[in-house]
């Protein structure tokens, strides 16, 4: 007898992780309160022009012309469909107006951006003060002595993502198999801090140093020896006296571990403190458990006035590769093959210009399928995605920014080996870090140049937990523990040939299937508009196909040796030397899901835990009931056993999961032949339709503890909307945005997805829709029953509604949808014009908004209500006429 313990499945796990607010870095720390550190966002009122302009850097430069923007900002919005280089490259211009507070006056001030696209030149108030070359790593300016008290200070900007073989990736965006894009497309900040203070190692020529490093010698369940390494610099006329500490705070606010020593530094120099500092029973960080302590860290003067400090977040946790012994964590053999994905960073109609918010949900919606290792391919991503993954258990292989391009001037081997040393020392101490990849991806470089990347992260990291990889194909691997290959258990023509038991091995890219390199057509390669049937195929392709590949399945079937493998790749992305965008995620380019991803999803443990993630049992009926639906029925589910209910009181088809040692946890579930269009419609014309459905309920132990229930979609009716936040707040910051979706349903609210309309949104309040028609961003087409789109915050929290209806209104058509949404105050202070951002959102606002008074929105809105109830009594007899005149079961 089977006991009901029956969840909802779209609620089973969101109640454990819901109202969790994430935070994120600034300039690579967390503030910390009385220390006399302060960041200011410097994103807002931004002047942009596109093009080159002569003398553009000068302070009196006539700027009033030029667009005014927000950053992250990627030159310009983009369609979904933006690849085969339809993106601008060229010089672009920035230009930003701002009067800083007096208090400021006396500190050591440093402009921190996060990333320029290209090559960059920055200059404040005429001064040159930066010049950068690479599109993926900090540009850091000390802009203290170049500031005008009490008056316009203006920060000009020079960004070029032209192609350039001289810095890394240096292959022509016309043969590369992502785009550039452009811009200030991540965030800039004002760092404001007292004359003694921490330095930023981005911003330090210092080998192992600069900032703080934090390493672990010794880790185990009963104790931890943790590496703290600090570089200070005193830019005072005297000598400073005074101390250094640290403490280590659990998630309860407790002090575990604490330590203080003492420090002197002679005037205008710099000093380096090595200490160490046990913590007794440590929680040990893992992807099923990502345990992170706070560590404050403060210097104070004699007097025990603290001058400056901040906080990291850190995880502790030993991480070893063992060759045939495979993957250990924490001193223990981990348990099963590590399955993750590949992620570009790109997003619909934004580029690579992301806020932090999107980067987030990105970490998480992979998270909730199960990942635990994402490959940033092939760069060195956003801060904030990296906070991501520390806190939501996923570990990150770190690329240096290349592919298929190796340049033999010596300046271009000189610029790629500071990206390596810049991204170690940007990323060291994230709980996340599980390998740096520091040689060009799928590029003939010359053997040395590999032996000398791996020697350079040693140089920058030489502590343990630190690891590198290479392709084990490529010249130089011989210098590496860590292989990428395919096993032998997957594609002849791509396995491994030789297996060396001293090496571990892992696939840094699984799952594409192309044709040719040049077609590109591939069952991986599935756009979410070609519906059902391709995207069952692309699911299938990835779990267990009936041709010998490298898969889901062909990944838990290898020895431990080989660890596991990402896939190629978790969302659709641009490309530029290809027309077409690549079609191979498990979700799209607005991270909307596919079939593939409730594969990925199934896959999981049905274990439920604290993760601040989707975590427990899940079932998913893979199955639209239209006319066109195969008569099998596939489901994708995590539970010992499935039940199937094909129609009310209608046989139910059972589905027993046998116990198996080797192959991927839970291969995909196909009821054969159990749906019928007919049986449908014979319901239907017996006003039965309230019996079909499909139910498909999850059992466990004899328990059930998940249901999914589908039915088909009937006569398109409304519009419903919906927010895909992942419970995260909308910041009004003037930066955040987040994606809304509108979709096209019947009266019961279930989705119509074989539907080509077009949605046009409008929208007041406190937001703005990012893109119009030129990119086909408002109005949308309908793809799969759905029209997403982005909606950005204000600077003012309050209030955003979003309407959304068909294009081309009629009698007929479905009534309209709307929704609203509040944003919350920003997190950070901001730093610029309020009359000159005030001037762009009225005009914006104006532009997207009807502006009918609440009165008039009310009207149309009941209007539309009674037209349709009028239309649908008018239907009945139509209805009543067809049936008469047409089949009925006399004939």
């Amino acid at each position: 007898m089977r006991r009901i313990l029956l969840f909802l499945s779209v609620l089973i796990c969101g109640n454990v992780w819901a109202n969790h607010q994430p935070g994120f870095s600034t300039a690579g720390f967390y503030q910390l309160a009385n220390t006399g550190r302060t960041v200011y966002s410097m994103n807002v009122a931004w002047r942009f022009h596109k093009g080159s302009a002569e003398n553009a850097f000068a302070t009196n430069y006539d700027d009033s012309h030029w667009n005014v923007v927000a950053l992250p900002h990627g030159i310009e919005y983009l369609p979904t469909e933006a690849s085969g280089c339809v993106n601008y490259q060229g010089e672009v211009w920035y230009r930003k107006h701002f009067n800083p507070d007096l208090n400021l006056k006396g500190k050591k001030l440093f402009l921190h951006f996060e990333a320029i696209m290209g090559k960059s030149k920055v200059w404040i108030n005429g001064h040159l003060v930066k010049e950068h070359f690479g599109g993926f790593l900090p540009v850091i300016a000390d802009v203290s002595e170049y500031l005008n008290w009490g008056e316009d200070n203006v920060v000009a900007v020079l960004a070029d993502n032209s192609n350039d073989p001289l810095y890394p990736p240096g292959k022509p965006q016309n043969v590369l198999d992502f785009s550039y894009f452009g811009g200030i497309y991540r965030d800039c900040w004002l760092v404001a801090h007292n004359q003694v203070y921490i330095t930023n190692p981005n911003n330090e020529n210092e080998v192992a140093g600069g900032g703080l490093l934090v390493a672990y010698n010794k880790v185990s369940e009963q104790k931890a020896e943790v590496v703290l390494k600090a570089h200070l610099r005193n830019e005072l006329k005297s000598g400073f006296r005074g101390a250094i500490s640290y403490e280590l705070l659990d998630k309860q606010g407790q002090i575990v571990a604490s330590k203080s020593v003492p420090v002197k530094i002679k005037s205008h120099s710099t000093r380096t403190l090595l200490q160490h500092m046990n913590v007794e029973q440590p929680q040990l960080w893992s992807p099923d458990s990502p345990y992170l302590y706070q560590l404050h860290v403060r210097i104070k003067d004699d007097n025990g006035n603290v001058v400056d400090g901040y906080r990291k977040r850190i995880g502790i946790r030993s991480i070893a590769f063992k060759g045939t012994d495979g993957f250990w964590l924490n001193g223990k053999p981990y348990p099963q093959p590590l399955i993750g994905a590949n992620r570009h960073q790109d997003f619909a109609v934004l580029g690579n210009a992301l806020p932090n918010s999107l980067h987030w949900r990105d970490a998480k919606k992979l998270r909730d399928v199960g990942l635990k290792v994402i490959r940033n391919a092939h760069y060195p991503q956003d801060p904030a995605f990296m906070d991501a993954c520390d806190e939501l258990g996923l570990f990150v292989i770190v690329n240096t920014p290349g592919w298929q391009f190796w340049n033999e001037d010596p300046v271009f081997e000189k610029r790629v080996y500071n990206d390596i040393r810049n991204m170690v020392r940007r990323d060291r101490n994230h709980a996340s870090i599980w390998l740096w990849e520091p040689i060009l991806n799928e590029t003939w470089y010359p053997d040395y140049f590999a032996k000398n990347t791996r020697a350079i992260v040693e140089e920058e990291f030489p502590y343990p937990n630190s690891h590198c990889a290479c392709d084990a194909e490529a010249r130089g691997n011989e210098h590496f523990d860590i292989l990428f290959g395919h096993p032998q258990t997957g594609d002849d023509a791509w396995a491994l040939k030789h297996i060396d038991p001293d090496k571990t091995y892992f696939t840094r890219e699984w799952g594409d299937n192309v044709d040719d390199w040049n077609s590109h057509n591939s069952p991986s390669r599935v756009n979410k508009a070609w519906g059902e049937h391709a995207m069952l195929v692309q699911a299938n392709h990835y779990a267990c196909p009936s041709y010998k590949y490298t898969c889901y399945d062909a990944l838990y079937r290898t020895s431990k040796q080989h660890i596991g493998g990402s896939l190629w790749h978790s969302f659709d992305h641009q490309r530029g030397y290809h027309p077409d965008p690549f079609y191979g995620g498990i979700m799209d380019v607005f991270r909307q899901p596919k079939y593939s991803y409730e594969l990925f999803k199934a896959q999981r443990s049905p274990v439920k835990s604290d993760l601040i993630a989707e975590t427990g049992p899940t079932v998913f009926i893979a199955h639209q009931m239209t006319p066109f639906s195969s008569p099998d029925v596939t489901v994708y589910s995590n539970c010992d056993e499935v039940c199937l209910q094909v129609f009310k009181d209608d046989k139910e088809y059972i589905y027993k999961k046998e116990k198996s040692e080797q192959g991927m946890p839970n291969p995909i579930i196909v009821f054969e032949g159990v749906y019928d269009f007919m049986a449908d419609k014979a319901k239907s014309r017996a006003g039965k339709q309230v019996e079909v459905f499909m139910q498909a309920d999850g059992y466990i132990n004899g328990e059930k503890v998940v249901s999914h229930r589908v039915e088909p979609a009937r006569r398109p009716e409304k519009l419903v909307l919906w927010v895909d936040d992942e419970e995260i707040d909308l910041k009004a910051d003037g930066s955040d945005c987040v994606t809304v979706v509108a979709g096209i349903a019947d009266k019961k609210g279930n989705i119509k997805r074989l539907n080509n309309y077009f949605v046009k949104f409008e929208i007041e309040g406190e937001g703005q829709i990012l893109g119009g028609d030129l990119e086909m961003a408002n109005p949308r087409p309908v793809l799969w029953g759905i029209a997403p789109v982005l909606v950005q915050s204000t600077t003012r929290s309050g209030t955003i509604k979003i309407r959304a209806s068909v294009l081309f209104e009629g009698e007929q058509m479905p009534v309209s949808g709307e929704l609203e949404l509040i944003s919350q105050p920003g997190t950070y202070f901001q730093i610029f014009d309020a009359e000159e951002w005030e001037k762009k959102t009225v005009i914006q606002n104006k532009s997207q908004s009807k502006a009918l008074s609440t009165s008039e929105k009310e009207l149309r809105k009941q209007n539309e209500i009674l037209r349709k109830e009028l239309n649908n009594l008018k239907l009945k007899e139509v209805e009543r006429q067809q049936e008469a005149f047409g089949e009925n079961d006399n004939k």
